[in-house]
């Protein structure tokens, strides 16, 4: 063998490559093949859907092509990555059955509803019969069945805005004008072709589990939740939620804002703020409405209940709606339900050994009704005071309250009806509070509240605790996990449901939580969060902090806010407190 030929022949590439998984396990295959050929070769590709993989720390879809040897973690429906794929997709398909069947007509994914699902309407006609959702639901199965693949290209955004243009889909036209790169990623199922925000799964036979579910106005399409991702469960009744839902969408009508694109001209062009007023004085509005109910039983009722999920805006809710009430001469009491905690040692535990803060039972439920019944017969109590370094309860100050008085209490199971056992319901006035709406990208591209909230909470943490914005995202899982097991369940059982969201927030909130999701380092699980959120917010204009109202909710999480030491019972006659 000559030394050329030895040289040639070291260097020639082999025709395979491994993929390293997460447990240590190697799989071998041909070069270049997608990680999806991989990943076939694992028992679990059987078990709870494989839809996307991590590959050497970036997010890839199944089709992604493995060059060389690869660190690879597969992303399951239980997934956060994984699931927000699936429903993703699902839309596409959704898009692509319609389309087929009412070629004429415009679809929206308008929100979404608890317990996985998206509410959606045909806008320039009568809602779908129910004859017609059948129909469209037999169209989806039946490209179901076919498992036509799903194609990524990239096109110039130029000819995305024609194409879009000749389609009437004129929201995703006004976007494309504020598209920083020159190119936008388009997938085509069959003959329609559209852009999605985020990969997608690669082909529709990957799209077993869905459901149409008929609803007034229009109709959920229904797909399952993390827990379950092979199962759908049958879909709760929302009613008071859905009536939240169909004012954000007047709201949003009558700024004239029905899409990104239309908020970012509206910044380009100076009317911004012109949007802001008017999106605050709606939420004062309805604040004041929900004031004026509460003063209109004040005959009855004597405490008021307000509970949401995390970074809600419940603190700064809370204080102005206190200051509506102080304008109708009811003066406010804020009743810390902070300090019934029980005792550290008596606190429950969770399946993993932890303390469960978050547990109804880590409240000390029976001194906490005897108290608030005594405050409401107008008796002195000496209220607790709960020590968390000692992780002890301690006796607080003594407070009796006044006849034209009531109790705020805010805290994360207002609306448990084991929370006040022993008060009648018609003696309190439950408030559920979320941002439950949010602006969404196009027709098709939904922006999740739960994100929005995720944004308000990493700016919020940033500047009032220290934390970092991975420190953030770290909990936030272990928060929603808590939300989904002791708030939502309850939301139903509101007198009153205010929704926080602002049409106008995403922009505000960009100039903060930008640099601090650029702080978090590549490699780690939260970077593919942060690198996710930042692709929503390029899509966002910014605003600056000075046109924002300094009431405003907002001020909750960016600061400098007129509310911040606004305490609720500063407007209290003197003599309802005796010290301890």
């Amino acid at each position: 063998m000559k030394r050329g030929d030895k040289f040639q022949q070291i260097n020639t590439p082999r025709k395979t490559v491994e993929i390293h998984l997460p447990d240590g396990r190697i799989i071998n295959g041909v070069r270049s093949s997608p990680v999806l050929e991989f990943l076939k070769k694992i028992p679990e590709w059987q078990s709870t859907p494989i839809v996307a993989a991590v590959v050497d720390g970036n997010l890839r879809e199944l089709t992604y092509p493995i060059h060389k040897d690869a660190n690879v973690q597969p992303i399951t429906m239980s997934d956060s990555d994984g699931s927000k794929i699936y429903r993703r997709s699902l839309t596409f398909l959704l898009e692509a059955a319609f389309e087929d069947l009412f070629p004429n007509n415009l679809l929206s994914i308008v929100y979404s509803v608890p317990n996985g699902g998206y509410f959606c309407n045909v806008q320039d006609r009568k809602p779908l019969t129910g004859e017609e959702i059948s129909r469209l639901k037999d169209r989806m199965k039946e490209i179901v069945r076919q498992d036509i693949k799903i194609l990524r290209h990239e096109v110039p955004v130029e000819s995305a805005a024609e194409y879009f243009y000749k389609k009437k889909f004129f929201d995703k036209v006004r976007l494309l004008k504020y598209r920083k790169k020159p190119y936008l990623v388009l997938y085509t199922l069959g003959k329609n072709k559209d852009y999605h925000h985020g990969y997608m799964v690669p082909s529709t036979g990957f799209l077993k589990w869905f459901d149409l579910i008929p609803q007034k106005e229009g109709f959920i399409l229904q797909y399952p939740r993390r827990n379950t991702p092979t199962q759908l469960f049958e879909m709760p009744q929302y009613s008071k939620l859905l009536e939240v839902f169909k004012q954000y969408n007047y709201w949003l009508s009558s700024l004239g804002i029905d899409s990104v694109g239309a908020l970012n001209e509206s910044i380009e062009t100076g009317k911004i703020r012109q949007v802001i007023l008017v999106s605050e004085a709606q939420h004062e509005q309805k604040i004041a409405q929900i004031a004026q109910q509460i003063a209109n039983r004040t005959n009855r009722v004597r405490v008021v209940l307000i509970a949401g999920p995390s970074s809600s805006g419940k603190t700064f809710f809370s204080k102005r709606l206190a200051i509506q009430l102080l304008a109708l001469s009811i003066e406010p009491f804020a009743f810390e339900l902070d300090n019934y905690f029980v005792d550290r040692e008596k606190t429950p535990k969770d399946a993993n050994g932890n303390y469960d803060f978050e547990s109804i039972d880590a409240i000390n439920r029976e001194l906490l009704n005897q108290h608030i019944e005594e405050l409401i017969k107008g008796n002195e109590v000496q209220l607790l005071h709960y020590n968390f370094e000692k992780g002890k309860s301690e006796l607080g100050e003594k407070v009796h309250l006044g006849r034209n008085q009531l109790i705020i209490l805010e805290g994360i199971h207002g609306l448990n009806p084991q929370l006040l056992q022993r008060i009648p319901p018609d003696r309190s006035f439950k408030i559920y509070i979320s941002c439950l709406t949010q602006l969404n990208l196009d027709r098709y591209n939904r922006i999740s509240t739960t994100d929005t909230r995720m944004l308000r909470r990493i700016v919020r943490d940033a500047k009032q605790r220290g934390f970092s914005a991975q420190r953030t995202i770290q909990m936030w899982e272990s928060v929603r996990r808590g939300e989904r097991n002791y708030i939502f369940p309850y939301q139903e059982f509101a007198d009153e449901m205010f929704n926080s969201a602002l049409v106008y927030e995403l922009s505000a909130l960009k100039p903060h939580v930008e640099p601090l999701l650029r702080q978090i380092p590549f490699g780690t699980p939260e970077y593919l969060e942060a690198k996710r959120m930042l692709a929503v917010l390029d899509w966002f204009l910014p605003i600056n902090d000075d046109i924002i109202p300094y009431n405003s909710i907002l001020r909750e999480f960016i600061g400098d806010s007129i509310l911040s030491d606004f305490r609720l019972w500063e407007g209290l006659n003197e003599g309802h407190f005796i010290s301890a």
